[in-house]
Formats: C-alpha cells, sequence, structure tokens
C-alpha cells in the first residue's frame, strides 16, 4: 500500500519512524485486523551535505587529518532527521581540502561522539589517512579517555568487560543483555568522589562501541548523570547536589586522545578542557564538598 520499496520500509522500521498501535514496529510483527499503522516519512536527504558555516572549534590540522572539539549537541553526520547542522556541514565550510571519503555523507570520518557528547575526535582528509586511521582504531592503538560525572560510588581501577548489542525491545538504544554482541571493555583511571552520591570519572575505553561509556555504567549501577536514555535522570534530588540539574545533556566529555600521524606516524597526543557548562556544575559540587573528607589525594 506504500510506495517505498522493501529495503525504504524496512530502514523507516529501524529508524522508530513506524508505529502499530502507537508503539514501534518490528520487522516480522505480525498485525491485526482494526491496529493503526502510523508511517513517518522523512523529506529526503541531499546526497551531498551542505558545507555550513557552523561554529567549530578546530585543534590541529595539516595535509592529512584534522583535530576538532565537538560541542555538545552536534550531530556527527546527517541522517534522518538530521539533514543539516551537522559536524560534516562544519566540516566541509571550515576546510577546503576535505575529500570525500568514507561516503558521501560522511566525509573523513573515523570514529564518532554520541549528540550529546562534547570533545576530541580526529578526521582524515584523504583516503590514506582514512585507511591508516580506522586501521588503528581497530587494532586498539589510539587511546581515548573521557571524563563522566556518575551516580553513586564507583572506584579507580574497575574494569567492566561486558559485550554490548542493539537493545531488542529498543532499536536506539543498546544494551550489555543483547543476544547478538560484540566485546566491549570500559576502564575507570580516576575518581573524585563527592560523598557517596556521585563520582567524577576518568574512563579509558579498549573498544568504541556505540554508547559504550552510558551502557557499561549503566550497567553496574552507575549511569552517567544528565544521561535520559541509560537511568541518569533523576527527578528528585538532594540539595546540595542542586548542581546537577542545570544539565541538560550527559555529563561526558572526551577528553584526551592520542594516536599516531597516518603520515610519518609521529605521537600525538590532544587535550580537550571541560567545557563550559560542565565545569560550572563540577565547580558548583566542589562548593559544597571537600573532596579531602571523602578520602580522595
Amino acid at each position: 500500500m506504500l510506495p517505498q520499496s522493501r529495503s525504504q520500509i524496512q530502514r523507516l522500521i529501524k529508524e522508530g519512524l513506524i508505529l502499530v498501535a502507537g508503539r514501534p514496529g518490528k520487522a516480522n510483527q505480525p498485525v491485526k485486523a482494526g491496529q493503526n499503522v502510523a508511517v513517518d516519512v522523512p523529506a529526503p536527504v541531499e546526497a551531498t551535505p551542505a558545507p555550513e558555516a557552523l561554529p567549530l572549534p578546530i585543534v590541529y590540522q595539516d595535509s592529512d587529518v584534522i583535530v576538532v572539539d565537538k560541542p555538545a549537541g552536534m550531530v556527527v553526520h546527517p541522517a534522518t532527521g538530521h539533514a543539516s547542522g551537522t559536524l560534516v556541514n562544519a566540516l566541509l565550510h571550515h576546510v577546503d581540502d576535505l575529500s570525500g571519503i568514507g561516503g558521501e555523507k560522511r566525509p573523513g570520518i573515523v570514529h564518532r561522539l554520541d549528540r550529546g557528547t562534547s570533545g576530541l575526535m580526529v578526521v582524515a582528509k584523504h583516503d590514506a589517512a582514512h585507511e591508516e586511521l580506522a586501521r588503528q582504531f581497530h587494532d586498539r592503538e589510539v587511546e581515548k579517555e573521557y571524563i563522566a560525572l556518575v551516580w553513586g560510588e564507583v572506584m579507580a581501577g574497575r574494569r567492566i568487560d561486558l559485550p554490548i548489542g542493539r537493545d531488542p525491545g529498543d532499536r536506539k538504544k543498546m544494551s550489555a543483555r543483547a543476544r547478538r554482541s560484540r566485546e566491549a571493555v570500559t576502564r575507570i583511571t580516576k575518581a573524585e568522589h563527592f560523598g557517596r552520591m556521585l563520582t567524577l570519572a576518568h574512563l579509558a575505553i579498549h573498544t568504541g562501541r556505540t554508547h559504550q561509556i552510558r551502557v557499561h555504567l549503566s550497567a553496574i549501577g552507575h549511569p552517567v548523570v544528565g544521561d535520559p536514555v541509560y537511568g541518569g535522570v533523576h527527578r528528585r534530588v538532594p540539595g546540595d547536589l542542586r548542581a546537577v540539574t542545570h544539565l541538560n545533556r550527559p555529563f561526558l566529555h572526551a577528553a584526551h586522545l592520542v594516536f599516531k600521524h597516518p603520515g610519518d606516524s609521529r605521537k600525538l597526543a590532544f587535550t580537550s578542557p571541560l567545557p563550559e557548562d560542565l565545569q560550572r556544575v563540577l565547580d558548583e559540587l566542589h562548593d559544597k564538598f571537600d573532596p579531602a573528607l571523602h578520602g580522595d589525594p
């Protein structure tokens, strides 16, 4: 009954744009007489993203790579519902020599950060650089460290080794209990405690699965503060934690990135300070708590 092809309809189902009786439909779902099926067909997206003059902090660039400090709220590449305003649109405006590698909608993109996550990303400028950086990520030679504020008391040195896969009940979420999953390892390298209620954690990831840090921390009972998808938003917050109510995104920042230059193999290391919105919350918490009283150095 629809003009779209079978593959197009399957894609709409995966993106949660087809509802059966008000709930996201599944490709193999039997339907019943009288059920209402709602199909939301988004407007067509241009095959080639357009350059847009969006603010984009550039940390480093040469003829092979560019390192950017992605702002929170910016989607990495165009997709359904996000045809513009993405990192790719900004890159096409700010960088003249960016090639169309990685697919016409993802020029130079080697890895991603979630929309609500801020921090460092490296982008390749040509095919050879893209291939070498992709190899480094695949072989786990790239060092990535994140800073997250999490609920509860979690200790430094903890290793989270839980496979991650697509949540069978919600295609937009990932889960540590999925049947089809891939290896994922996260390690907590440092921890600053605010009583037993909050922990500022530094995390190193040895794999790069979708939503990895958010899923892992939620799975061990310490979700990222401000994360509405994985249980990090609390409606009732004690007065001394009131600062976290100012967050409008997860407290998660890609703070450190180390890789080998794809051209000459020299080691490049970059550090990004906490953005203003996260630092403001942390400053307010420091005003309420003295870390020295809670066993931290």
